[in-house]
């Protein structure tokens, strides 16, 4: 298939071949180092279109893969239909249930709003701008699950297209409900997503910003303050070299800097007495902490939006051990020269528990995980790539494996894939798999093969094996 012809017959959306006007714009998402190259982009307006989209390419022989924001793009597609599920953003709140319910495309933002009009609020991550169906099925670290859990956990029901282009509704109590929730994009193209909300409208947080020279000591220090603090706070610490340039706020310009993230869910009063011992630490360049609604959650960690060229690494940590900040700052620490932005989020509490409908989401024994960001010249291996790795590989003796929310396709993929479940999860997944997608049509993510099926081209995004 080399237009966009084929699939214009009964399209409600948009379908845009190579050389169309649109075409770039809508395979381009927020990760830049990756970009998909599809035979032909569908523009859903609703689950027809996707339906569609799914038969033609089985019929043909071709991959799908699936976009609405593209912040956790990984493996691009090379041929095949990618699906633009950017249309879809409808949202709806349910106040009586406390329940939203989704279409594909929603991001988070569109969920806060929602939700906060009637004092509740979602799972929701550090970004606002994130789609939230992506999020959740990886798992879904957000800003209150260590009072709440992981946003899978809290999934009521899933709206799928299936490999053989069919709609059906999965529930708790089947095989597929388990596997949706932390298997990731791997059995089908989600077109609705019905989710738990909570009773969250204020929190105390914001964040606490040190100068290079405090950076070792606040990075020590954060790993013990954890060891001290109730389920009620979540929090990470970024490791952020910021740039000299226009644009950057004049008191962080040019700085290697040390970023405490707080999201609390108590009183002011509370929050104060809980950080007190990080503001000793020594003078912030911006304080933020304070108490704030839920609608400004996004100002915590205060992520920038434009697109850009990024590749991710993860471990997921056992404990935080004492000898790993040191070992973290030798590799990427100011003064070394070497461009990485290392964050360690605080994990334990709800997340360490499965839900009473238990999901694939793995190593909840995790204390924390700790994530590495690059910025590599190109799609292929660069010397980027070998940073992030030697950062997660110093905490190699104290890793349990990865996440999903962080893994991208390089020649590492596959043994990064099985390091995201426990053994067993990983072979359950791998037999459902078998049985929901057996030719791997959905293998433009972190793939999961399926049983008896070659994992060389688990993590090949091309048209046809």
């Amino acid at each position: 298939m080399t237009t966009s012809q084929p699939l214009l017959a009964g399209l409600g959306g948009v379908a845009l071949g190579p050389g169309d006007a649109g075409y770039d714009a809508a395979r381009s998402g927020v990760q830049r180092s990756y970009l998909h190259r599809p035979s032909v982009i569908v523009q859903a307006d609703g689950p027809a279109d996707v339906r569609l989209a799914v038969r033609r390419a089985a019929q043909q022989g071709l991959t799908v893969a699936v976009q609405a924001t593209g912040h956790g793009l990984n493996v691009p597609s090379d041929g095949g239909v990618l699906i633009d599920t950017s249309r879809m953003t409808e949202v709806r709140v349910d106040p009586a249930s406390r329940t939203a319910w989704v279409a594909a495309g929603a991001r988070w933002e569109h969920v806060i709003e929602a939700a906060w009009e009637h004092g509740l609020a979602p799972l929701s991550g550090s970004s606002p701008d994130v789609g939230v169906v992506g999020y959740t099925l990886s798992g879904g670290l957000g800003l209150l699950s260590r009072t709440f859990g992981y946003a899978a956990d809290h999934v009521r029901r899933v709206d799928l297209v299936t490999a053989d282009g069919e709609s059906r509704t999965v529930t708790p109590g089947e095989d597929l409900f388990w596997a949706l929730r932390g298997g990731g994009g791997n059995f089908g193209v989600v077109t609705g997503l019905e989710f738990a909300l909570f009773p969250v409208e204020r929190m105390y947080g914001g964040g606490l910003y040190f100068d290079t020279e405090h950076l070792p000591a606040v990075f020590r220090a954060y790993r013990e303050w954890t060891a001290t603090v109730p389920d009620s706070m979540s929090s990470s610490i970024g490791l952020i070299p910021m740039p000299d340039v226009p644009g950057v706020p004049p008191p962080l310009r040019g700085r290697h800097l040390a970023h405490v993230r707080i999201a609390h869910l108590g009183t002011a009063d509370s929050g104060e007495r809980l950080v007190a011992p990080l503001r000793a630490l020594g003078p912030r360049l911006v304080d933020t902490l304070g108490e704030m609604p839920f609608t400004a959650s996004g100002t915590i960690h205060n992520e920038p939006k434009q697109p850009r060229n990024f590749y991710c690494a993860n471990a997921m940590l056992a404990e935080f051990a004492p000898a790993l900040p040191d070992a973290v700052l030798d590799l990427v620490g100011p003064g070394t020269g070497v461009f990485a932005v290392v964050q360690v989020n605080h994990l334990g509490a709800a997340l360490a528990k499965q839900p009473e409908e238990a999901n694939a989401v793995g190593h909840r024994g995790a204390s924390h995980v700790l994530r590495v960001v690059t910025l590599p010249q190109g799609p292929g291996r660069d010397a980027a790539h070998d940073v992030a790795h030697g950062v997660t590989g110093a905490a190699a003796p104290w890793t349990l494996g990865r996440s999903p929310n962080f893994v991208q396709g390089d020649e590492r993929a596959h043994e990064q894939t099985r390091q995201c479940y426990e053994p067993a999860a990983f072979d359950r997944l791998t037999a459902l798999k078998a049985v929901h997608d057996p030719q791997n049509v959905f293998r433009c993510n972190v793939n999961i093969p399926p049983a008896g099926h070659s994992e060389s081209t688990a993590f090949r995004g091309s048209a046809r094996d």
